[in-house]
């Protein structure tokens, strides 16, 4: 079984599918800079295809972005150069970095720090969360404290809980792991060519 990839993107004359735009929600221009500068609601864990709506808005405001950082609890693949349009933006990752946030470097202008929220989380705990980490006054607190205070007052958000692996499995097209043994005996996956 062999698989190829195209890696030029849709052939000339194919139109391209239409990226939706970035949900984001920024300090207003001249606010006080805080721990955070905002929050970004990307609609997957993909850095490959949520990043360019987001650099798209981001470039003309804040200048060109040219490294990100992210902590890879939350990203399953994290590729070092993601082009976006115009440009190719280097990624990192590190453990130290709060797993709710995601570092944006600019070599003109500085840093910014924005809160991920999760992709799966509901609309209203979305903004709820996203007010928080624009606005201005208030108690200064880092994306894992606002998603912590979120949960404590309105529970957990769906898209933070771990998934078992073989929801996992199925959620991603394949098929239930046989079970092996009694309720004493673990369930194990086994693969036979």
């Amino acid at each position: 079984m062999s698989a190829t990839i195209d890696p030029t993107g849709p052939r000339p004359g194919t139109p391209a599918a239409p990226t939706p735009p970035a949900r984001l929600s920024l300090k207003a221009p001249g606010a006080a800079r805080g721990l955070l500068d905002g929050a970004w609601w990307p609609r997957s864990r993909d850095l490959l295809s949520e990043l360019p709506a987001l650099v798209d808005v981001l470039d003309p405001a804040w200048a060109r972005i040219t490294r990100i950082a992210v902590n890879p609890r939350h990203w399953p693949v994290i590729p070092r150069r993601i082009p976006v349009h115009g440009h190719v933006v280097k990624a990192g990752w590190f453990t130290e970095l709060d797993p709710y946030e995601l570092l944006l470097l600019s070599y003109s202008v500085g840093r910014w720090d924005l809160l991920v929220v999760p992709p799966r989380t509901s609309a209203p705990a979305a903004a709820r969360l996203m007010a928080a980490a624009a606005a201005s006054t208030g108690q200064a607190l880092t994306a894992a404290a606002l998603v912590a205070a979120e949960e404590a007052r309105h529970g957990a958000l769906a898209g933070d809980r771990p998934q078992d692996p073989e929801n996992a499995w199925e959620s991603e097209g394949g098929a239930p792991s046989p079970r092996v043994g009694g309720p004493d005996r673990p369930s194990r996956l086994l693969v036979g060519m």
